[in-house]
């Protein structure tokens, strides 16, 4: 009976996927392009090897179907095929006539090779081809491993909300909502990310299918959160079912172990942080390391590194090496701060949007930093234009250039960060003190009035004198439904309106408990007292976040200067066209000192210590404070190396 149902199952899938295929493609969204690949590579989508990343695909929020979306890889592939074969042809037609010559002297002339094998135009051809298939190959394989990192990363977002959106529903359980109901205001909250999204197709789901049952079912199967999410559903609708004290009851239940592994997890996230920082310190000092050892030794040993010919000219070998150790540095920078960001939890991940308007963006350039970007964009492009006409190097023009946009936005990021900080206390003595006088027997409204005319809250002072202000013009002047409903949706609309005005990750988060409970009916003591444990357990959690991420912070700064005191000491004592002159006259270690250029190899070793610059930087602010700081933290760094290189007289 469970394989029946099972089949039935992935039968229904498909030919929803099929129909948002066709619905897709019937749209105005559909471009030329997606209907020219469907119709090229949708017969792929029917292959066995094929299944799992369907199986996959279910659990994404992505727009398409399955079929447009292995359309499009398909095309990406056939295009990285031409784009890797053509260059591989004209190198290998280059490299050809040598490799025969060597396979002819080697095999001898008994052996029998066809005039094809023979002749380096066709082997030339041969080898681009494979090289060609193997890349295309690779891309629709990099098409699955997409589809199993956005699975991964949407169940990381469900994992981590699912808590939040719990004790949500369990609040809102105590009202005289429905479940339908219940869920529904659940996923307009954008706090709850992953969470709301899927209660969002599963309510879609119910409509279409006419039952709530059928619709959390389907979200059940489909969810990539097959340990959390998938069992919650299925409980959810098997109390539903038996009745309104049952489902209270588990999503009491299911709230408390849902918290008690949250905080395992966060345990263990931190431990696997300490042992990121470790790996990272260490693969981020071997790279710089390595090309100050091969620069030093080129120097002592000039055999040590010849260059290489190859088809398109020589190519110094040092070079090589160096300009390796600085994409993999950038390359690792970048890595590592993605894998910290990933580790702070959605709730302490700060985001600003750009006014609309020139005039609000300039108003909020010095509180916003989306807005800093916008203006320090111009003004860095106008920097690296004059560096590059007054003579500076690429390598100079581009760091200086980014060190202007970096620093002055995280600067305005740094005061932004503080000004929200100050906030968020200030949010926590607030619910507590409104939660205090609701337990009293005030009601909401009057509770903000008496807080906002007796505490004296700081930064949010105003903010909670206009929401007391907007609350008190929600008094009811009738008995009759809809003077309720009114007077519930313009109280819902003040402290939605205090939300933006705060504008922290903290009151996105908690606030909203407030409107959806109390207009559910929910007990406004317990709805305040839930309320007040939430504003506190996070402020906590977030303080403690940002003390444990210092010891990174300095470990990121220490990495760096380690890197710029190894070059500085390379370059003073090593590198210098008088002390090889000295050393090749009393020993015979430099044996051509003349072939050495002290200026180049100083200048190499700068360009390896900027990029453990930007790396380090990256990696300390993201632990510091998040995408933002990490911008001010690598900009400060790149401009204090290029000063200290500039004025030591080391480039």
């Amino acid at each position: 009976m469970d394989d029946a149902s099972g089949q039935v199952d992935g039968a229904s899938g498909s030919t929803l996927a099929a129909a948002a295929d066709d619905g897709f493609l019937r749209s105005g969204r559909a471009s030329v392009a997606d209907r020219v690949l469907y119709a090229l590579f949708a017969r792929h989508a029917g292959d066995r090897r094929h299944d799992a990343d369907r199986k996959r695909y279910r659990g994404t929020a992505l727009g398409a179907g399955f079929e447009t979306y292995l359309s499009r890889v398909y095309g990406l592939s056939w295009l990285v095929c031409v784009v890797v074969a053509v260059p591989t042809c004209l190198v290998a037609s280059g490299v050809t006539p040598a490799l025969l010559a060597a396979v002819d002297a080697r095999v001898g002339s008994g052996a029998t090779l066809s005039a094809a094998a023979r002749s380096p135009g066709w082997t030339a051809v041969g080898i681009a081809a494979v090289v060609g298939l193997l890349a295309k190959r690779a891309t629709v394989r990099l098409g699955g491993v997409r589809l199993r990192w956005l699975t991964a990363t949407r169940r990381t977002d469900i994992e981590r909300t699912l808590p939040g959106a719990v004790r949500y529903l369990e609040l809102l359980a105590s009202g005289s909502d429905g479940p339908r109901a219940m869920i529904a205001k659940a996923a307009a909250s954008d706090a709850y990310g992953g969470t709301a999204t899927s209660l969002r197709k599963a309510l879609n789901a119910a409509r279409l299918a006419g039952s709530l049952d059928e619709g959390l079912r389907r979200v059940a199967r489909d969810t990539p959160s097959r340990e959390l999410l998938a069992p919650f559903l299925l409980k959810f609708r098997k109390h539903a079912a038996t009745g309104d004290a049952a489902l209270a009851a588990y999503l009491r239940t299911e709230s408390r172990m849902l918290a008690h592994r949250q905080d395992r997890a966060r345990k263990r996230a931190r431990r696997f942080l300490e042992l990121l920082t470790e790996l990272f310190v260490a693969v981020l000092v071997l790279p710089a390391l390595l090309v100050i050892a091969a620069t030093a030794l080129s120097v002592v040993i000039p055999e040590f590194l010849p260059p290489v010919d190859t088809p398109v000219g020589v190519v110094p070998t040092r070079a090589v090496v160096l300009y390796g150790a600085v994409v993999f540095l950038v390359a690792l920078g970048l890595a590592g701060a993605v894998a910290v960001g990933t580790l702070r939890p959605p709730n302490q991940r700060a985001s600003y949007d750009r006014p609309g308007s020139p005039r609000a963006v300039l108003a909020s350039v010095g509180r916003n930093p989306a807005s800093a970007a916008v203006v320090a964009a111009p003004i860095a492009l106008c920097l690296a234009a004059w560096l590059a006409i007054t003579g500076y190097t690429l390598v100079n023009v581009t760091l200086l250039a980014y060190a202007t946009f970096a620093v002055p936005v995280g600067v305005v990021a740094g005061r932004r960060t503080r000004i929200d900080d100050a906030k968020d206390r200030e949010l926590a003595d607030f619910v507590h003190a409104v939660s205090g006088h609701v337990a009293h027997g005030r009601p909401f409204p009057d509770a903000v009035a008496a807080v906002a005319g007796d505490a004296d809250l700081g930064v949010l002072d105003g903010d909670v004198a206009a929401l007391a202000f907007a609350l008190r013009s929600t008094t009811a002047t009738g008995g009759s439904g809809s003077d309720v409903k009114g007077t519930v949706n313009v109280r819902a609309a003040a402290v939605d309106r205090f939300v933006d005005r705060v504008g922290t990750p903290l009151a996105e988060g908690t606030l909203g408990l407030v409107t959806g409970a109390l207009n559910a009916g929910s007990d406004a003591d317990a709805v305040f007292e839930t309320l007040r444990i939430e504003v506190g357990q996070l402020y906590s959690e977030q303080r403690a976040l940002r003390s444990s991420m210092h010891p990174y912070v300095a470990v990121g700064w220490a990495a760096a200067a380690l890197v710029a005191g190894v070059v500085a000491v390379v370059n003073t004592q090593v590198i210098d066209a008088a002390r090889l002159a000295e050393l090749a006259a009393a020993t015979d270690l430099v044996t051509e000192p003349e072939t050495v250029h002290p200026d180049l190899e100083r200048f190499r070793l700068y360009v390896v210590t900027q990029a453990t610059m930007l790396a380090s930087g990256w990696f300390a602010g993201t632990a510091s404070r998040g995408r933002y700081a990490a911008l001010l933290h690598s900009g400060v760094l790149v401009a204090l190396c290029h000063a200290a290189f500039t004025r030591g007289g080391l480039l």
